[in-house]
């Protein structure tokens, strides 16, 4: 990897559009870019034969499912591969993601003990079990994570070369002390807690790591961001609470009005997980970070504002205390939720220096309510993916005239890719967008 650029070089085109700069071209990347719609992605998986969230503990799938739609798509930005889920199993949370059905807890979260119980571990600090049957430490996912994203730095090219797996001298945050989960107003500092040496990965590799593809050595000098992503305190809580995927939530709404103690406890030690596991992807090279909100479109303004922003910007304030060695600064994070109109300003009160908008929202619209003060993110309708191209394209032109009016735009879908995509589209989309950008 080369040494770190002096101040003020280029910056890649992501980051400088989230530094409220604009780019010779705006950057281009795709929620769930990093999987489903791919027939490498799709071929990966039937090879290793993992549950989910073993793959998402596996170096080198994980290495490999975060490049193989940069290779293809030429996309400005890497998204690393994982799932929300992965910070609450090594917490010790007994969670899969059952096929076709969404992440199931074994036991759901509904008491004030059951929360109690939870605070004994924090990120990286509980037990979980492979589907062999085999036990493993919270500390070895961690050390399978930063080796991924090793792997990942070293075809991205990046300008510092992240510490070598297992030579990391940061480690697992020690289990949260109830005083620092005491009040939502006043976020506890994340503790400096020196971690154990890094243990062998999880999972054995499984995949070899394949040459980076012709299409990949043609992309333009320079080197490719990486987005470290973790799922929003709330977004935690309700599958923590439901034990399943809902569609109401209401189980988790109720528990935030029949009982705020606990509720408070809860929502604070999701936020510190979450960011504990998105400040790791930081400290180990991801330049830029999103905190995804699933569920935020089920609340009532109020209702997000009182309960749950609070606890957001604690994860978000966390994440930003990391140093990424790609950059030798804090990464830039964005803020998304889905069905989020009504919550922008609150969204981007919480902290993030970017704002994503959601295909339900005219993006107009939403700079004009976040008051044309931060960069933005989105939004083209993945529905469209199946348009006739003329569709698609004027779509396009659309979506980037309107986000000439925000200091930056990152362009990107409303939400993830559906896995039905024909991948030469999104290549399309992103050769389009480069070109109509410029």
């Amino acid at each position: 990897m080369n040494a770190l650029p002096p101040p003020n070089s280029p910056q890649p085109a992501l980051l400088a559009a989230l530094n409220g700069q604009r780019p010779a071209h705006t950057p281009v990347w795709f929620m769930r870019q990093a999987g489903r719609s791919l027939p490498e992605y799709r071929q990966l998986r039937a090879q290793v034969n993992l549950p989910m969230l073993e793959a998402c503990l596996n170096p080198q799938v994980v290495a490999q499912a975060t490049l193989q739609p940069v290779r293809r798509h030429g996309v400005d930005a890497a998204i690393f591969f994982s799932d929300i889920m992965v910070p609450l199993r090594l917490a010790g949370v007994d969670v899969e993601i059952k096929p076709q059905v969404g992440p199931v807890l074994s036991a759901p979260i509904r008491t004030r003990n059951d929360v109690e119980r939870l605070l004994a571990c924090g990120f990286g600090q509980g037990t979980w079990a492979s589907h062999d049957g085999a036990a493993h430490q919270g500390a070895e996912g961690v050390a399978a994570l930063r080796e991924a994203i090793a792997l990942i730095l070293t075809e991205l090219d990046t300008p510092a070369q992240a510490p070598k797996p297992g030579a990391l001298q940061q480690g697992v945050p020690q289990p949260l002390a109830k005083a620092q989960l005491a009040s939502p107003t006043q976020p506890a500092d994340p503790t400096q807690a020196q971690l154990a040496p890094a243990a062998q990965p999880a999972v054995a590799a499984s995949a070899t790591m394949p040459q980076a593809s012709q299409q990949a050595q043609a992309q333009p000098a320079g080197w490719t961001p990486l987005i470290g992503f973790g799922g929003a305190p709330f977004t935690l809580a309700a599958y923590l609470v439901e034990g399943k995927p809902s569609r109401d939530h209401l189980a988790a709404r109720s528990l935030m009005h029949a009982d705020p103690p606990t509720w408070d406890l809860l929502m604070r030690w999701c936020a510190q997980v979450t960011g504990d596991f998105i400040a790791l992807q930081i400290s180990c090279g991801a330049s830029a970070a999103q905190l995804f909100d699933s569920w935020a479109g089920s609340l009532s303004p109020t209702d997000y504002r009182e309960r749950v922003a609070p606890y957001s910007a604690l994860a978000i304030a966390r994440a930003r205390e990391a140093i990424s060695p790609t950059t030798g600064k804090a990464a830039p994070l964005i803020h998304f939720a889905t069905g989020s109109a009504r919550l922008l300003p609150q969204m981007l009160a919480a902290g993030a220096q970017a704002v994503g908008v959601d295909d339900r929202t005219e993006l107009d619209w939403a700079i004009d309510q976040l008051g044309g003060s931060c960069p933005v993110q989105g939004n083209l309708n993945p529905a469209l993916l199946t348009a006739p191209w003329p569709v698609i394209e004027q779509a396009i032109v659309e979506c980037l005239r309107a986000g000439r009016q925000a200091p930056g735009h990152v362009f990107n879908l409303g939400h993830g890719v559906p896995p039905t995509t024909d991948p030469a589209v999104l290549t399309r989309i992103v050769e389009f967008v480069h070109k109509e950008s410029l």
